[in-house]
């Protein structure tokens, strides 16, 4: 399945966040990248600031740009702020539940975890990075997935540090989603309005 393989500095330096993770680059080199990075840049149109944030969030949770306006069209067509509800489209991802979860540390990581088939939801293995987690479904390790050093590490950094929304059963190595994450529950540092006024030139 398609995904960015590109360096990851780079794009941690365009945005001046750490989108994969800590990133020593951001603090080494302080400017985006580029021959240009360091010099001068006029001020940034509407459209380019939409345009950031919409990427941004495709980084950030490691969706292509055909899936990425397929979930906006699906929010835009759901009850309430579309802005918001995309957000919780791409926080409700089964590659988004596993690294919440701690599982992995990274989305990277959670993604290979799903598609290697080493989670269950409700009991049956999916290998489906995308696939939509609803409130009440349960994500766990697989069992004979339990005693991978990778996944006892991150669970073992992890511990007590997972949002409201979900539920973790460290004996059984399994969440539970209670709830959809409210948008105060959304940490990540992404202005959804924006993504929204570029869809809807």
């Amino acid at each position: 399945m398609a995904r960015y393989r590109g360096p990851k500095a780079k794009i941690a330096r365009r945005f001046n966040e750490p989108i994969f993770g800590p990133s020593k680059a951001l603090s080494k080199k302080a400017y985006p990248p580029g021959q240009h990075g360091r010099g001068r840049r006029r001020k940034q149109s509407e459209y380019a600031l939409q345009l950031m944030e919409k990427q941004k969030a495709k980084y950030t949770y490691g969706v292509l740009e055909r899936q990425f306006a397929n979930l906006f069209d699906k929010a835009s067509r759901k009850e309430g702020v579309t802005g918001t509800v995309l957000l919780q489209l791409l926080e409700t991802r089964l590659d988004n539940i596993v690294y919440r979860l701690g599982i992995s540390p990274t989305r990277r990581g959670a993604r290979q975890f799903v598609s290697h088939k080493h989670i269950t939801v409700n009991g049956e293995v999916v290998n489906v990075p995308s696939f939509h987690v609803k409130v009440g479904d349960v994500v766990a390790v697989r069992e004979r997935s339990k005693s991978l050093e990778k996944i006892t590490d991150s669970l073992s950094a992890r511990a007590g540090k997972r949002p409201a929304w979900l539920e973790f059963d460290a004996a059984q190595f399994a969440g539970k989603v209670i709830a959809v994450p409210q948008r105060d529950e959304i940490l990540e540092n992404i202005q959804e309005q924006l993504i929204v006024e570029l869809y809807s030139k």
